[in-house]
């Protein structure tokens, strides 16, 4: 049977030795005398033995009380260690976040993201995958990954919550020689008869589905990465479709990157992650903190790499 002892008896137990002296104990724990001799008469009551040996001059451990005392500091020392890591979690002083989102995003919003969440708060171990968007959900119901990116138009389950994130014009990528390439905008229509080079597997559900069917391409090559089909779009004729946010990436390239239209088509990113009450504090705050920089996208400003600086700013600011 379990002998319940408080955390106040056990303490007063190690204050009488440390002082060797009911009444200093008592003032150490601001506590009458006669509270504290009370803590420690339970605390013997509890465990049926004598912890202190007591007289008129002197008060000492007794031969169960010196072979009791170690313990009972480790134990508090090991209940103050893991109250401070609750709190240092709490406070973001110490934690594990884990990331995992497809191309392109992985290149592209990613880097950014993560590098102005880890200025922000860099007690928190970031740690970051980057998968196809199959195994991005897979990461997230196995407890792989605590946070995943991908396009709005993958169906979260009871699981999972989708959270909007930014919606993005779609462009497209052409070789410097191509004479589509001369204008500063590119039709749906001007791009049918040429081959598309496409590494979304939702193309239909995402993209081709707010497109008219007569303009929809004629032949499609499927490759599995961004960077895949842009190297091949180098060497052959065609077009790849990106996000806006992909500029740098496709100009790396040395390919045109023109806005597409007629229709005008967004990709909308989502976060999925568990509900918030099944959230750690690193995990939730990053929730927030993405959703914070998806409205600076929203409103046209830039995401790149001074969103780490800003921050790192203005944590040294603080």
């Amino acid at each position: 049977m379990a002998i319940e002892v408080t955390l106040r008896q056990l303490r007063a137990f190690l204050a009488v030795l440390q002082c060797n002296s009911f009444s200093e104990a008592a003032s150490s724990m601001h506590l009458s005398q006669a509270a504290l001799s009370g803590l420690v008469k339970e605390l013997e009551n509890r465990l049926g033995v004598r912890l202190l040996d007591r007289n008129t001059r002197s008060v000492s451990a007794s031969v169960v009380g010196s072979a009791f005392e170690p313990l009972v500091r480790r134990v508090l020392a090991d209940l103050d260690e893991a109250l401070q890591s609750v709190s240092n979690l709490k406070e973001l002083r110490r934690g594990v976040l884990r990331v995992a989102a497809p191309e392109p995003l992985s290149c592209t919003l990613l880097p950014a993201l993560l590098a102005g969440y880890a200025a922000r708060y860099p007690g928190i171990d970031v740690r970051f995958e980057d998968v196809p968007i199959e195994q991005v959900m897979a990461s997230l119901h196995s407890g792989g990954a605590d946070v995943g990116f991908g396009p709005a138009g993958v169906p979260p389950d009871d699981m999972l919550q989708a959270h909007s994130v930014h919606a993005d014009p779609l462009w497209v990528a052409l070789r410097p020689d191509d004479p589509l390439a001369d204008g500063k905008t590119v039709s749906w229509k001007a791009l049918r008869d040429r081959p598309l080079i496409n590494y979304m597997p939702n193309l239909a559900l995402n993209v081709l589905a707010h497109v008219p069917p007569h303009r929809h391409p004629i032949e499609i090559v499927p490759v599995h990465r961004v960077n895949t089909a842009l190297s091949l779009l180098r060497v052959r004729p065609g077009y790849v479709i990106c996000p806006a946010m992909a500029r740098s990436l496709v100009e790396g390239f040395g390919l045109a990157f023109r806005e597409l239209h007629q229709p005008t088509v967004t990709w909308r990113i989502a976060m999925f992650a568990r509900p918030r009450a099944l959230l750690s504090p690193a995990v939730e705050r990053f929730l927030d903190f993405v959703l914070e920089e998806g409205q600076r996208l929203g409103a046209g400003k830039p995401l790149d790499g001074p969103v780490a600086n800003r921050h790192a700013r203005r944590r040294s600011a603080n």
